[in-house]
């Protein structure tokens, strides 16, 4: 019992095994982890980057996790219904597709009149998930497109920003841009529309080229021709990158900095871009033709003339006769190409600069001339408030980038600060190309933020290291006692530092506030569905556009022809399968303006436009019982206007009392017996909307409507949504065809 010595010991079970740390770690050493300062600081950049990528992806997501995964506004709804048509049927059907169901009764040929390349890029990635079989409908990808391609934007703004200063201004551009409000009004979850991919291939395309002029490699230049064609193929933005960077080339050329790294960089960019460029149909030959692209070909023909008066050089030992070859050149250069351009538009071959082109070089023009163009609310021009709203303290650390970059003028910096200052100057002119300017302001910003940065750290660190040496050097000898009490003294000029670098975080950290509220209070409601606060404070949802939408595909007829204004018509062809009359494209200018004068018209007059265009249904936005601001009644006199440019029967003044216009007791009486005030207010003076008011109260416009009795002999109600945010009316067939 005591234990014979013979006896096997007993086996030790799991719980009293003890293993000594020496033995267990034995091959193992945490010093092999440690890693170089560049590996360190490789590292961190990586990570900084890889988390700054997937907060510009999910900063994007609150339209979907606050709503539903679905399309937003009104041009996204035809890219999204020409995608669905192109994943169906193939590239072939996709570029010969004659669209019967718009523009009733012309049509639309759609492969010849759009920019494919956000169409074709969201078919790519369907067809590649698909591949690797993940079962996603295209509406998802669609969807979650923009977001993507924000995602990717900020890794070529951190290599653009590290290519103009360094490393630290690329993360910080790279940081700024993925949460600027300027970009994510366009590239939320749901916004699928051209400029949701055309930002990246702008940034990429300028980057690219930067490169080439820097390394003067061939490769560099045509990768950013390659760019170039992207952003061709995507949007028809590409004017001002096509203009930009020969404006850039022409001032370096100006300031003695022409180069062979110049020469090979936007020669092989022109030359492959302009090539790949006229693949695409809708863009042609406008390149060769066209009076926007000429900028672009002058400075090509320039360069050849700068090549070849380097060479002459060359040749020529005598400074003398260098210099009368030189006037004699340039002289005859200069006046063969003003020959050549003015015997191009004098012969038609080159045609004139374009109405959209004139407006961003003169505000008032498109009001004056073209007032389609004005009527929408994203070409006006841009009030300070926008600005602060869209870039926040950006806005001050944008002159400062730019004295920075002053300071340290290169071939680079001296692109980046003609990009902001001309972008700047464009989206003061049209509020819609604060996007364009966004990339600049983030990259001229992230110069100044870094630069500051990191002089504030230098400063900190240089005090504590005198500091340091001088109480040393103090204990030591008596001499260098005036040296301690000089190096002690600037204690106050680092304390300073100190709180001026804890300001830059404090208002860095302002901005991501200021944006998170942006995006998740402003720029992530879908227009297709509204959202109010109740009286209450509860969120109150208004979806009454696809309600209209549904009833339409499922109660008229499926070659029903609906009437609108043109900024519901991608909407009706996309989610009610139904033929428009006009829409979103606004390419044939008099058959908008015969829907404005319809809807300017006394009933008679225009029942008779409506059964010329075989109309069946006539839809009008109104909210003047939710109080929606943006309804038909409020866009009347865009409509007026439009529709007196082509018909002069139609007069602005008919419609005002004084210059005034009015839709109470006091309106003009052709406004109180238009077609489009009793549309939309059949019904309504019968209809109390607020508690204390009398029928009949307008809630969007806060007066009580002027004619409470609205008969209608040619229509009748068809369809109210339960807000009355959209009513649909049928016309009544001729009353000898019942």
């Amino acid at each position: 019992m005591g234990g014979s010595p013979n006896q096997p010991s007993p086996t030790p079970s799991a719980a009293n095994v003890s293993i000594k740390p020496d033995t267990l770690f034995s091959g193992f050493s945490l010093k092999n982890l440690k890693l170089k300062t560049k590996q360190q600081e490789l590292l961190i950049r990586v990570s900084i980057l890889c988390l700054v990528y997937v907060l510009a992806f999910i900063t994007r997501l609150f339209s979907v996790l606050r709503y539903e995964s679905m399309i937003h506004e009104f041009d996204p709804y035809f890219n999204y219904r020409t995608t669905l048509f192109l994943t169906e049927k193939g590239f072939y059907e996709f570029w010969n597709w004659f669209d019967s169901e718009s523009w009733y009764p012309l049509g639309r040929i759609i492969g010849g009149t759009l920019y494919p390349g956000l169409m074709v890029t969201a078919s790519l990635i369907y067809w590649t998930l698909r591949f690797l079989r993940f079962a996603v409908h295209i509406r998802e990808v669609c969807v979650l497109t923009a977001p993507f391609f924000a995602s990717n934007t900020t890794i070529v703004a951190y290599f653009f920003g590290k290519e103009i200063w360094d490393s630290g201004a690329g993360l910080v551009a790279a940081a700024l841009i993925a949460i600027c409000p300027g970009y994510i009004s366009r590239s939320v979850a749901g916004s699928y529309d051209n400029e949701g991919v055309a930002i990246f291939a702008l940034l990429l395309t300028f980057y690219l080229f930067v490169k080439a002029v820097k390394t003067g490699s061939l490769s560099w230049g045509l990768a950013s021709a390659l760019g170039y064609f992207y952003m061709v193929s995507a949007w028809g933005g590409y004017v001002f990158i096509i203009n930009l960077i020969p404006l850039y080339v022409l001032v370096l050329l100006i300031t003695g900095r022409y180069s062979m790294r110049l020469y090979v960089a936007y020669n092989s960019m022109y030359v492959l871009g302009s090539l790949l460029a006229m693949q695409i149909q809708f863009v042609g030959f406008q390149h060769v033709q066209s009076g926007e692209h000429m900028a672009a070909m002058g400075v090509f023909f320039l360069m050849q003339v700068f090549y070849f008066l380097g060479w002459v050089k060359h040749l020529l030992s005598d400074s003398k006769l260098f210099q009368v070859f030189l006037r004699f050149t340039v002289t005859c250069s200069i006046g063969l190409g003003a020959l050549a351009l003015v015997g191009g538009m004098a012969s038609g071959y080159i045609s004139p600069w374009t109405g959209r082109f004139y407006s961003l070089l003169d505000p008032t023009y498109a009001k004056d001339f073209i007032p389609i163009i004005a009527s929408v609310s994203e070409h006006q021009p841009t009030a300070w408030s926008s600005f602060m709203f869209d870039f926040h303290i950006l806005l001050i650390l944008f002159p400062a980038g730019l004295y920075f970059c002053f300071k340290k003028l290169s071939d680079t910096t001296i692109f980046i600060v003609m990009y902001g200052l001309t972008s700047m100057y464009f989206a003061s002119v049209m509020v819609r190309l604060i996007l364009v300017a966004t990339p600049a302001v983030c990259l001229i910003s992230a110069v100044a933020v870094s630069a500051t940065i990191k002089n504030l750290t230098l400063l900190i660190r240089t005090k504590s290291k005198t500091q340091q040496t001088g109480s040393s050097k103090a204990t030591g000898s008596t001499k260098a006692s005036s040296k301690t009490s000089l190096d002690q003294s600037p204690p106050f000029g680092r304390n300073v530092a100190a709180a001026l670098l804890l300001g830059a975080f404090y208002l860095l950290s302002k901005y991501v506030t200021h944006c998170t509220w942006v995006t998740s209070e402003a720029y992530s409601s879908p227009s297709i569905v509204l959202a109010a606060r109740g009286a209450h404070g509860g969120r109150v949802i208004f979806d009454d556009y696809r309600e209209a939408y549904f009833w339409l595909r499922q109660n008229t007829p499926p070659d029903a022809k609906v009437m609108s204004w043109w900024d519901y018509g991608y909407q009706i062809t996309a989610m009610g399968n139904r033929t428009v009359i006009v829409d979103n494209n606004t390419w044939n200018n008099t058959h908008i303006a015969t829907v404005g004068r319809a809807m300017s018209s006394y009933e008679d007059e225009a029942y008779e436009i409506m059964r010329s265009l075989d109309v069946d249904y006539v839809l009008v936005v109104f909210g003047g019982v939710t109080g929606y601001s943006s309804d038909d009644i409020n866009k009347f006199l865009w409509m007026v206007r439009i529709g007196g440019g082509v018909f002069p029967v139609i007069k602005e003044p008919d419609y005002l009392v004084n210059g005034e216009y009015r839709v109470d007791k006091g309106a003009a009486p052709k406004m109180l017996n238009c077609l489009m005030y009793k549309l939309s207010y059949y019904r309504f003076g019968e209809l109390t909307t607020e508690y204390g008011k009398p029928p009949g109260y307008d809630r969007a416009r806060g007066v009580e409507i002027g004619n409470k009795d609205v008969k209608l002999e040619h229509l009748e109600e068809a369809f109210t949504t339960s807000n009355w945010i959209v009513r649909i009316y049928k016309v009544k067939p001729p009353s000898n065809r019942l």
